[in-house]
């Protein structure tokens, strides 16, 4: 096969226009990266906090608060397990009237997402079964 330099011409054309489609991307924003996971770890990193020792404190004191909460609650499961976890950590908090409602506010929210869930699972169509003694 000969080459012209119109084919020689139409293979660098090609080979330009590809690299400027992946040059198009342009820049990421400042926070990208920083999902709800990572922006909740910084919060968490006390030695970037105004006051590091207080953070520390308030850190170690929450700890503690969740270790007595799961003592309380061993042993149960599901629902009275969150029940018993929600009244064991808002029995500690400054506003405990508060804590009660938010935590109601929390379930209530979460009992709707599963039952979103659940009716997604129920209308989505079944998965064909698998025989396992296929030849």
């Amino acid at each position: 096969m000969t080459r012209t330099p119109a084919t020689a011409f139409l293979a660098a054309l090609l080979l330009a226009g590809a690299s400027l489609v992946h040059a198009q991307q342009g820049t990421p924003p400042a926070d990208a990266g920083k999902g709800p996971g990572k922006a909740r770890a910084e919060a968490r990193d006390c030695s970037k906090a105004a006051d590091p020792k207080a953070c520390e404190e308030r850190r170690a004191k929450q700890r503690a608060t969740m270790q007595e909460a799961h003592k309380a609650c061993e042993g149960k499961q599901g629902p009275e397990r969150r029940e018993c976890m929600s009244k064991s950590m808002c029995a500690k908090s400054a506003d405990p009237a508060k804590c009660d409602a938010r935590a109601k506010e929390r379930a209530d929210k979460m009992k709707a997402r599963e039952a979103k869930r659940e009716q997604r699972r129920q209308q989505a169509p079944a998965a064909p079964a698998t025989d396992a003694k296929k030849p």
